[in-house]
């Protein structure tokens, strides 16, 4: 398993698209995206869900946490019959939820990577992909790295989604 971690609009889907053309073998891509459309309409507006405010702030909160480990024990379960995989993450909480990923996979393989882009970059890129509350990639371009550690780092302010892709794979095969 891959674990990206990044803040919104720091490059990762770029990542994952340009991993899946570049590893050998076929590899699924699963993002915290997918896994927040799933939701229910109603939960993507609510204290027991998430919550999006005017200035990028993301509140979860219980039902989300709820649902949220399900899916990472659901990923976990694929990686354990065989599947690879490519997660595509926000740590919100930072080291804190890494470690509700490691105690999900246990003694399984996992690649953990750091995804860095300066805020200002990502906050420019939020802006022309027009799908995201502005300010949530300024908000959340450090934290998410807070206390967290990485078997490798990549830096997408500084290099394209693919030579990140290729670093990556280096590690992987």
């Amino acid at each position: 398993m891959i674990v990206l971690n990044g803040g919104s609009s720091s490059g990762k889907s770029g990542i994952v698209r340009c991993l899946q053309a570049v590893l050998p073998e076929p590899w699924l891509a699963f993002g915290v995206d997918t896994f927040v459309d799933a939701l229910p309409a109603a939960m993507r507006a609510s204290d027991a869900g998430i919550a999006f405010g005017p200035d990028g702030e993301v509140v979860v909160g219980p039902e989300f946490r709820a649902l949220e480990g399900a899916w990472i024990a659901g990923l976990a379960a694929m990686a354990g019959a065989g599947a690879r995989i490519i997660v595509d993450e926000v740590f919100l909480s930072g080291a804190e939820s890494q470690r509700r990923w490691q105690e999900a996979l246990g003694e399984l393989p996992v690649l953990w990577v750091g995804v860095r882009c300066d805020g200002a970059i990502a906050a420019d890129r939020e802006v022309a992909r027009g799908d995201r509350v502005v300010g949530m990639a300024a908000s959340q371009a450090d934290v998410v790295h807070r206390g967290m550690v990485y078997d490798l780092e990549v830096d997408t302010g500084h290099a394209e989604s693919m030579a990140c892709a290729r670093a990556i794979a280096a590690r992987v095969t």
